[in-house]
């Protein structure tokens, strides 16, 4: 059995990494109104004399309903009632999806893993038929291997005992491209009852070529709980079944997670998010006049410092090309990147300048607050520093995008680190924050530091202590 801990601390890795998978099935998409196999095969068993709930292998019920009409149309129609329809995304897709997971593998025949990169603005290049496995989607950024076939083509589907005979015939390579990643990847298999005879002769062959050295996955598990109407007898085989199938997974190298409700895994999964977005810090901040300790040269040089701090501790900085700050903090980025990064700028340096042109204010400003929102979408940490801009007078006013970035930050639960030493809209957004400090728990420590002192060595060192202390799994 593998703690939550472990989980979060192994597979929130492997997503920093880029070696993490996710396999979907049936459970995934459940809470969203579709059916899993059973409730799809309950109606077609009546019908042949078979009730389903006596029945283990669902494969051998499809092939009889196929056997008994001779062929799949029932099926197919079923599948295609079954998925066609119309549902919400559920919250554990929008999560999955959004995560920079690159690897999707499902037996679902429904369309919700699409979806839900097309909604994260994430281009999938989805596989169906092994033809589609040589070429590669342009810009893709993730691949979807729909390993039992799509909604679309339900005539294709796999489900009857046959379609599992036939399968390396029908689908080639569809198992060999599976045990690769199962080999290279960490996967969270989610919905999944390790009922399948596909994913089951994957695993012993994975567990036959790599013995003891197989890599670690990770699985959700409703504990089998004791209800009112059930005897000592049936619980305790219920009991015993399910820790014989958590060491049974364990020889695949299958780590079992035990929740005791499935909304335990929803919130599983929002620590995952949050611990990645924390990965990705915006630096908020504009400076049109330089005054008293914050000169134009000390300014740039904690911007600089800044920057090239969070590259080097493999931390992902997004700029909105601020006035007077954009520029050092882009050159901080760079020069880590390009000395110990590999020169990988799009993992550690992402540039966000605002749209430019746009003569009416009006329309100005309703696309630059969206354009905002794009931007801490994106992000786990805001830290604000300075913040001031020239008015139309030429006189100096406090920069009200910074201070509609902190609002926009607060509505979406970011980590804010104001440096109010630097003053301005800085100064407004920690004196609120300092205010509310009770909102703010992971800043407790790092107030008076961050309120009034000007050593640039020691800003930056409290920043990222505030940042590592929120990259840890609690």
């Amino acid at each position: 059995m593998a703690t939550k801990e472990q989980f979060l601390r192994e597979y929130i890795k492997a997503i920093r990494d880029g070696n993490a998978a996710v396999f979907a099935g049936a459970g995934l998409s459940r809470p969203s109104g579709f059916v899993v196999w059973k409730d799809l095969l309950r109606p077609l068993a009546k019908d042949i004399g078979l009730n389903i709930d006596d029945e283990y292998d669902l494969t051998a019920v499809a092939q009889y309903v196929r056997n008994q009409a001779g062929n799949r149309a029932a099926i197919n129609s079923s599948i295609l009632e079954a998925y066609s329809k119309n549902v919400t995304q559920n919250e554990n897709v929008t999560i999955l999806t959004q995560l920079p997971i690159c690897t999707y593998w499902t037996t679902n025949y429904d369309h919700l893993i699409e979806e839900g990169l097309r909604d994260a603005n994430r281009n999938s290049d989805v596989k169906i038929e092994y033809k589609q496995l040589s070429s590669t989607k342009r810009d893709r950024d993730a691949v979807v291997y729909k390993m039992h076939g799509d909604v679309d083509f339900a005539a294709d589907a796999v489900l009857t005992k046959d379609d599992y005979v036939q399968y390396d015939r029908n689908h080639p390579f569809f198992r060999n491209v599976l045990q690769g990643d199962l080999i290279s990847k960490t996967f969270l298999f989610i919905g999944f009852s390790f009922e399948d005879p596909n994913l089951d002769s994957i695993l012993g062959q994975i567990r036959l070529l790599l013995d003891e050295n197989i890599r670690n996955h990770y699985c959700f598990m409703k504990r089998v709980v004791r209800t009112d109407t059930m005897s000592d007898e049936d619980f305790g085989y219920q009991k015993a079944r399910q820790d014989l199938r958590e060491e049974d997974l364990k020889r695949y190298g299958i780590q079992t997670v035990f929740i005791n409700e499935y909304s335990e895994i929803t919130e599983i999964l929002r620590v995952v998010e949050i611990a990645i977005r924390v990965n990705n810090v915006f630096i908020s901040g504009s400076a049109d006049f330089f005054e008293g300790d914050w000169t134009k040269t000390r300014i740039d040089e904690l911007a600089y410092k800044l920057s090239n701090r969070l590259v080097k501790e493999e931390l992902r900085v997004t700029s909105g090309f601020g006035v007077g700050i954009g520029s050092s903090v882009i050159n901080g980025a760079l020069d880590e990147i390009y000395s110990s990064r590999f020169k990988h700028m799009d993992e550690h340096l992402c540039l966000r300048p605002f749209p430019q042109g746009i003569t009416d204010p009006d329309e100005r400003k309703l696309k630059w607050k969206k354009y905002r929102e794009e931007i801490l979408n994106e992000v786990g940490v805001a830290i604000f520093m300075a913040g001031n801009k020239r008015n139309a007078e030429g006189q100096k006013a406090i920069a009200d995008g910074c201070l509609q970035e902190y609002q926009i930050a607060k509505e979406r639960k970011i980590i804010i680190i104001p440096i109010g030493s630097t003053g301005d809209a800085a100064a407004t957004i920690y004196d609120d924050v300092k205010t509310n400090k009770d909102q703010y728990p992971y800043l407790e420590k790092y107030l008076d530091i961050l309120g009034t002192e000007t050593d640039i060595d020691k800003i930056v060192n409290a920043v990222m202590d505030i940042i590592q202390s929120q990259r840890k799994v609690k």
